[in-house]
């Protein structure tokens, strides 16, 4: 029967919420949720990413015991043996022990022992693999029946019927962690943690459909592992108990007919690997030894029942708890924070499990996704980049993750090895489910019911090879990108298992060009098939021409070029519409005040702490603005390259084209003032473009940099200082106002700091180790840094210190703002001390920071012999009314400093009476409320007696007008505070 005739039969082809049943299980991939990688080489390209298992019990024994004769050698084998094996344990420890790059980020630490948390398994049977399925709900996937359950210590235990199980079949959809088990099974044996067998050899079915010579089963072991010479000849004639492991079966096709693969019981005698493989299943060769089979559930049916002594479905972490363990064990690994953090990484660790501890339990959308312990590992790998990244530039890009991520689970694998068309598995999800995610996000949909999903995958069905290949789909790979929805009364409709992969596959299916209409597609196929009949026609036509001097033969070769030249100008203008749909998704105007994309993916893991939204509540519009950041990351050299593997193609000439026809229009984007989550999201969408030369143009373009109320993590820190640092220019103003800076930040920071004439850092807490960091920067012969301002920061007089000693030395900057920053009187007396080494400062502000008299008095006295000072800010200073004076007297002297201190100057309103306000006014929402009052009291009753005194009406009417003002604030306040 064909795999589309089962199709029919197993899984109506109209309900695809029943399809997760019919055939759950992942694929023998080379790759999961931990140390998830395979690295091709020496054994047999075994795959690296495997799992853990005890067994109790042992193979049956030869009821016939060792002449005495034969005693002596029989010892002297054995103790051959056993060196050799212990060479083989240490040898295959290395090996499947390999950790991939994508782990190398958590730490030197990280050890699979060290983070492996195991899988439920859950004992099935053939007759439940191909019987239909009821309604797939998260209930349903997140709670298996406990009965069903197996341990892996019972896996090869007897049956039911009290047979001695020899064969497992460990099937599993992609992602399951199957691989990951398997791995940990190898590595537990070589460190003696897996006692009943004294011998395991690893194969993987992907290297054996590679080989079709024939071979010995003897051969075929000294081949891959050198050291069991002295162990293979006593395979079969002792005690010796052996178990044999074949990872990722789909990757072989099997032929259990006698008629297509003869018996063989000799190991000596040369077969194909197929041949072998069924034959050892068969139990015709080496019937004493066990063998444990992975492979996803579209091919558990090419292995006849009556060979399998056990079926267990591997389910992941079905239960919340293994997931809160896993991330509990992986996010607390020592150094997985990186160097340089370790005083406060613990706590941050901390507080990330505890956060996405309260999600899970929240029973969000995550809960479902990390069902499949290798989004456990995506949420893990994702987590670390936004939190701990502090390299610039950062080590790896998110497109990059999400792209390793799929390499790690699909790597180069085909979807159907039986199928002739040999279509990889992330080609054809990129053609199928990218459509799906592309559809949605241009309808700003994220919810899925039956008819989309037909809509996407069953319309253009047409031929059986295609109907075989998206039964295999559904069976294996459906689950691990789509899954049943949790919002209320949507239990029915599907979602992307992680809301960040739809605009991934959405970028991907766009970028791969398979964005294209009917006419598109035929012209593509006709001149392709024209191109190639005109090279061949070529040949001939210039044989016939020097036979017959017919002068029509070079138009009709002409001619038959025409479509090809005309379809590639036609193929350039796709590019454009590339081009321009990236371009214009970037710069949504809807979406320009959102949270930047980094904020969003941080909210989708950990949840959105605060009160949970009513069920009745109209929910906000649906944001995509990670969709067009994809398709630029796509297009860097280094994921194309991973893409390749993967059999999605994209050109460097097609990306280079692409690239061309969007600069314009980015850049001329990039000019209009762009509001500060926006710009965040633009310098990221350089970041993961990957390409210095269009980030160095792009940037150039920028002069003013607004990032205000953007909370710069570590990683948008290094984001800024890597897109900014591909150009020398002068920045005229960086504000960083609000965007909780610390001394780390800084340090990241620091190269785009020296290049910038105005900058606001004001409202990041930064204190006195951050201000060491300033000095240094104010100190830098490379520093053009003229006006700074650190208002609202607690300075302290240790960071006066640091201060007045960067005023000493430097010579760029004029403008400095210290208001409130918590300095008093002692280090306002610091800086004034410095002051006087200063050539080139024009304006200081002082205000807010509880100086008294003497303080005051102080600075504005050595003010007044600086050579350029001619500003001093003083209001909001606890100044008497005797200061007052005497500071109104240095103001009479006419010498050229002016201090600002109160709203009135003698009988008349002060020149800078709006200054003052407008500084009160922007700052109210950070200051002390009744200090602000009392404050604004004091300047009331000074304004309303300096009018008394004044006869003049022009005057008074001034007065009024600068009282009405401080009234309306103090009401604001009164206001407020009710």
């Amino acid at each position: 029967m064909s795999r589309a005739m089962q199709c029919q039969s197993c899984l109506p082809w109209g309900s695809w919420t029943q399809l997760h049943r019919s055939l759950l299980g992942s694929r023998g991939t080379r790759s999961v949720y931990l140390c998830a990688a395979s690295v091709p080489g020496e054994l047999g390209s075994v795959p690296v990413g495997l799992g853990c298992v005890r067994y109790e019990g042992g193979s049956q024994e030869h009821s016939v015991k060792p002449s005495s004769s034969r005693h002596g050698l029989s010892q002297l084998r054995n103790v051959a043996s056993s060196d050799a094996i212990k060479k083989h344990q240490k040898s295959l420890s290395a090996w499947f022990s390999h950790q991939p790059n994508e782990e190398r980020q958590f730490g030197p630490s990280f050890s699979l022992d060290a983070v492996h948390v195991d899988p439920v398994i859950r004992e099935s049977s053939l007759e439940e693999i191909l019987k239909p399925s009821p309604d797939l709900t998260i209930q349903n996937q997140l709670q298996q029946p406990c009965s069903q359950v197996i341990s892996l210590q019972n896996l090869f235990d007897v049956d039911a019927c009290g047979r001695q199980v020899k064969n497992v079949v460990l099937y599993g959809t992609v992602g399951t962690g199957k691989s990951t088990l398997i791995k940990k099974m190898v590595v537990d044996w070589c460190h003696g943690r897996l006692p009943r067998f004294e011998l395991v050899i690893p194969f993987s079915c992907e290297d054996l459909s590679h080989s079709r010579a024939p071979i010995s089963l003897r051969r075929l072991i000294t081949k891959k592992y050198q050291h069991l010479r002295d162990v293979v000849p006593m395979l079969g004639i002792s005690n010796l108990k052996v178990l044999f492991i074949l990872n990722g079966l789909e990757r072989l096709n099997l032929d259990f007919r006698l008629a297509g693969t003869e018996l063989c019981c000799d190991p000596n005698e040369p077969v194909p690997p197929s041949a072998i493989v069924v034959n050892l299943l068969r139990k015709y060769l080496l019937p004493e030894a066990s063998i444990i089979v992975t492979t996803r559930p579209s091919a558990v049916r090419r292995i006849p029942g009556k060979y399998v002594g056990r079926y267990a479905e591997i389910c992941g972490f079905s239960d919340t708890n293994l997931q809160k363990l896993y991330f509990q064990m992986r996010l607390s690994q020592p150094g997985c924070s990186g160097e340089g953090s370790t005083g406060r990484s613990s706590g941050e660790q901390e507080n990330l499990v505890e956060m996405l501890s309260r999600n899970l339990e929240r029973h969000n959308q995550i809960a479902a996704a990390c069902f499949l312990p290798s989004y456990c590992w995506l949420v893990c790998t994702t987590l670390h980049f936004l939190y701990f990244t502090r390299t610039v530039p950062p080590s790896q890009t998110l497109t990059g993750i999400y792209t390793s991520f799929l390499r790690l689970n699909f790597s180069g694998e085909v979807l159907d090895s039986t199928d002739s068309t040999n279509i990889s598995m992330m080609k054809y999800v990129a053609k199928t489910v990218g459509k799906l995610a592309y559809e949605g996000v241009m309808s700003r949909k994220t919810c899925f019911t039956e008819d989309d999903l037909q809509q996407c995958f069953e319309v253009e069905m047409k031929t059986e090879s295609e109907l075989n290949l998206l039964e295999v789909f559904r069976s294996d790979v459906f689950r691990f990108f789509l899954t049943p929805c949790v919002q209320l009364g949507k239990e029915h409709t599907f979602v992307f298992t992680i809301p960040a992969m739809q605009e991934y596959l959405a970028a991907l299916y766009v970028v791969l060009g398979e964005k294209k209409s009917l006419a598109q597609r035929v012209g593509k196929e006709l001149s392709e098939l024209i191109g190639k009949v005109s090279e061949d026609v070529a040949v001939v036509l210039s044989i016939v021409s020097k036979v017959l001097p017919l002068r029509f033969l070079p138009v009709l070769f002409n001619l038959l070029k025409i479509f090809p030249r005309y379809f590639s100008r036609l193929s350039g203008k796709d590019r454009d519409a590339i081009a321009h749909t990236m371009a214009e998704e970037l710069f949504k105007e809807e979406d320009y005040y959102n949270d930047d994309v980094l904020d969003q993916i941080n909210s989708s893991i950990l949840g959105m702490e605060g009160p949970m939204r009513h069920p009745d509540e109209v929910p906000d519009d649906e944001v995509f603005e990670l969709f067009p950041i994809f398709m630029g990351g796509i297009l860097s050299r280094r994921n194309r390259a991973i893409l390749q593997q993967l059999g999605c193609s994209i050109k460097n000439l097609a990306a280079f084209e692409i690239a061309n026809a969007m600069k314009k229009t980015v850049i001329r984007n990039s000019r209009k003032g762009l509001p500060p989550s926006e710009l965040m999201d633009y310098l990221f969408f350089l970041h993961e473009f990957q390409n210095e030369r269009f980030t160095a143009e792009a940037i150039r373009s920028l002069r003013t940099v607004n990032l205000s109320s953007v909370k710069m993590t570590p990683l948008k820190c290094s984001v800024l200082a890597y897109v900014m640092g591909t150009t020398c220019h002068e920045v005229e103003e960086l504000n960083l106002t609000s965007c909780n800076l610390d001394t780390s930040s800084l340090r990241i920071l620091f190269p785009v700091l020296l290049r910038c004439k105005a900058l606001h850092l004001q409202l990041n807490s930064l204190g006195s180790d951050a201000c060491k960091e300033i000095r240094d920067l104010l100190l830098h012969d490379k520093c053009v840094v003229s006006n700074l301002r650190l208002a609202n920061n607690p300075v302290g007089e240790q960071g006066a210190q640091y201060l007045a000693e960067a005023l000493a030395g430097n010579h760029s900057l004029t403008h400095l703002s210290l208001l409130h920053t918590a300095l008093g009187d002692r280090g306002a007396e610091v800086i004034a001390q410095h002051l006087a080494k200063n050539q080139h400062l024009q304006e200081l502000n002082l205000g807010y920071n509880s100086l008294t008299d003497t303080a005051a008095l102080h600075v504005v006295e050595v003010a007044k012999k600086h050579t350029t000072l001619d500003k001093v800010h003083l209001y909001f200073n606890d100044i008497s009314e005797d200061g007052k004076r005497e500071l109104d007297s240095l103001r009479m002297d006419r010498d050229g400093v002016r201090a600002l201190v109160f709203l009135t100057a003698g009988t008349d309103v002060s020149d800078y009476w709006s200054n003052i306000l407008n500084v009160v006014q922007r700052n109210l929402p950070f200051w002390d409320r009744e200090r602000v009052r009392q404050h604004l009291v004091l300047i009331l009753q000074d304004l309303e007696s300096s009018r008394r005194q004044t006869a003049n009406p022009w005057r008074k009417a001034k007065f009024l007008r600068v009282e009405s003002e401080v009234k309306k604030m103090l009401g604001k306040l009164q206001h407020e505070n009710l």
